[in-house]
């Protein structure tokens, strides 16, 4: 009975021992959660971290975006400022002014020594149109010889040569095309557009080197002298 009381005791006191420890280790447990380090990432709990929203600007004004004013459209030939009134189109129903254009007279180098270059000039804001050609004429110490330099044949095409804001036309003259013998002029007399500017508005210039005038002929206005020239043949 001895022996028996013992291992009876034995047992009771090791099943309390048992529970308690079990107890005390449960409490624990449910009481503290796991501390995080100050070094540990969040990524390695693999819950990935939410990303931060870009804050979007506010436009100022009703947001409706506008053009940069100081940019400016060319036109084509890079002359004029490529706004209303500036194609060519414009030129078709808007002759040219007199009191807007600039007439000059030249000796271009690379010509033929009786050929002239007249220069037209649009001194205006807007395109403006010249006939296909100027007309020419010629004299001799002041008086009117009566010759007419002639125009190619067969024309067509756009109803006027159109000139843009701060651009030049040019048509070339062959005073002497075959090297005749003729009447001596010392000036030359341009009328920018015979067919919308009165003879009033015509101009006159000093031939530097008086020559004798024979079948004179004038080219079309053109872009360049030398495209003019091409049309004088």
């Amino acid at each position: 009975m001895r022996i028996h009381r013992s291992r009876a005791a034995a047992l009771a006191t090791l099943t309390g021992l048992v529970l308690g420890l079990t107890g005390c280790q449960g409490g624990g447990a449910a009481a503290k959660s796991p501390a995080t380090s100050p070094g540990t990432s969040t990524a390695a709990s693999g819950t990935a971290p939410a990303p931060t929203p870009t804050p979007t600007p506010t436009p100022s004004g009703s947001g409706t975006p506008t053009a940069d004013a100081s940019a400016t459209p060319a036109a084509p030939d890079g002359k004029g400022s490529g706004g209303p009134g500036t194609e060519d189109s414009y030129a078709y129903t808007h002759p040219c002014s007199a009191r807007n254009i600039t007439v000059k007279v030249t000796s271009p180098e690379g010509f033929p020594a009786t050929v002239r270059v007249v220069t037209v000039t649009n001194n205006g804001s807007t395109t403006c149109g010249l006939a296909y050609f100027p007309a020419v004429g010629f004299s001799a110490k002041g008086a009117a010889l009566g010759i007419q330099a002639k125009a190619p044949e067969g024309l067509g095409g756009a109803p006027a040569h159109p000139v843009r804001p701060g651009a030049t036309a040019y048509a070339a003259v062959d005073l002497n095309p075959s090297g005749g013998g003729g009447p001596v002029a010392d000036e030359i007399n341009i009328l920018a557009d015979p067919d919308h500017m009165p003879n009033a508005d015509s101009v006159h210039f000093p031939l530097a080197v008086p020559g004798p005038v024979a079948r004179p002929k004038v080219g079309l206005y053109h872009f360049t002298a030398r495209d003019s020239f091409k049309t004088l043949s």
